[in-house]
C-alpha cells in the first residue's frame, strides 16, 4: 500500500501505535525491496520447473524454494491485513495480490488442479510492488474510457472491411476470405503487418490486380491511424497522472505537514471571521 493509505490509517480514530508501526514496517523500502527479490526468485524457479531435465535433478529443491516464496507472500499479506484490517480491502492492488496468492494455494489434484498452472501469475505481483510499474498500469486503467471509443471505431471499420473483402475476394480465395470470420482474421493479420505483402496481398493481386486499392488504404487507416490513437490516449493519460500535486509523491511526512498547515489556516480564518463579527456587534 502507498503513502495515501498509510496517512488514512494514521488519521483513523483510536488506531493503536502497534498497528502504525506494523504498517510502516511492511511498507518500508527495505521490506518492499525484499519482496521484489523474492518475486524475481520465484519467477526464475517457475521458469526452471518447465525443464524436465532440471526437475529430474533439482525438482525437490525447486519445489521447496517455491513453497518458501509462497510462505513469504502469505506472511506479507497477513502482516498488511493485521495492520490495515478494513482498509486492506479498499486497495485494488491488495485484492489482486490476494487472488494471485490464493491461486497458488489451490489443491494439486481434482478439479482445481488446473489452477496450479496459474502459479506463474505470482510474477505479476511486480506490478503491485514496484511504484513505476503501478503508474503504468494505473495509466492504462484510466485510459480505458477513452480507448472504448477507439475500439468502437475500429470494430465498425473492421466489420465494414470484412464484409467488403468477403464479397470481393471470397470466391477466389475462400481459405482467406471465404466467410466473414475468415476475412476478419486475415485482415487482422494484415493489420499487424505480418507477411501481409508476400503472404496475402501479392497472391491476391495475381487474380485481382486492383486489390492494392483495398489493402493499402486499409493498412493506412487500421495500422497507422487507429493503433496510433491507442498509443496517443495511453501516453496522454500517463502525462496527466504524472502532473499530480507534488506532496502526494514527496512522502507521507511532507504530505501530512501540508495537510496540517491547511487545517491551521482554516482554523485561523475561522478565528478572524469571529473577531470581525465581534467587532461589528460592538459597533
Amino acid at each position: 500500500m502507498g503513502d495515501k493509505e498509510f496517512l488514512e490509517l494514521k488519521r483513523t480514530p483510536g488506531i493503536s501505535p502497534g498497528r502504525l508501526r506494523l504498517a510502516a514496517w511492511v511498507d518500508s523500502a527495505r521490506v518492499q525491496h525484499a519482496v521484489v527479490a523474492v518475486i524475481l526468485l520465484n519467477a526464475v524457479i517457475l521458469g526452471l520447473e518447465t525443464s524436465p531435465g532440471i526437475m529430474a535433478r533439482w525438482g525437490s529443491v525447486l519445489l521447496l524454494l517455491d513453497k518458501l516464496c509462497l510462505a513469504v507472500f502469505i506472511i506479507e499479506l497477513g502482516v498488511k491485513f493485521a495492520a490495515y484490517r478494513g482498509q486492506f480491502w479498499r486497495s485494488g492492488w491488495n485484492i489482486f495480490d490476494l487472488l494471485v496468492v490464493a491461486i497458488a494455494l489451490a489443491p494439486g489434484a481434482g478439479p482445481w488442479a488446473v489452477l496450479r498452472s496459474l502459479r506463474v501469475l505470482r510474477v505479476l505481483r511486480l506490478l503491485t510492488v514496484v511504484p513505476s510499474l503501478r503508474k503504468v498500469v494505473a495509466a492504462f486503467l484510466h485510459s480505458i474510457p477513452g480507448l472504448a471509443g477507439v475500439v468502437a471505431v475500429m470494430a465498425i471499420f473492421f466489420y465494414t472491411a470484412g464484409v467488403l473483402a468477403t464479397r470481393l475476394f471470397g470466391a477466389t480465395y475462400p481459405d482467406w476470405f471465404g466467410s466473414l470470420g475468415k476475412s476478419l482474421y486475415t485482415l487482422f493479420q494484415v493489420m499487424t503487418l505480418e507477411s501481409w505483402s508476400m503472404g496475402i496481398v501479392r497472391p491476391v493481386m495475381e487474380s485481382h490486380p486492383w486489390a492494392w486499392a483495398f489493402f493499402v488504404p486499409f493498412i493506412v487507416i487500421a495500422t497507422f491511424t487507429i493503433l496510433n490513437l491507442f498509443i496517443g490516449i495511453i501516453v496522454s493519460t500517463m502525462q496527466e497522472l504524472s502532473v499530480m500535486p507534488e506532496h502526494h509523491a514527496a512522502g507521507p511526512e511532507l504530505a501530512e505537514l501540508l495537510e496540517r498547515m491547511e487545517t491551521d489556516l482554516r482554523v485561523l480564518r475561522s478565528s478572524i471571521e469571529k473577531l470581525n463579527e465581534g467587532g461589528r456587534k460592538q459597533r
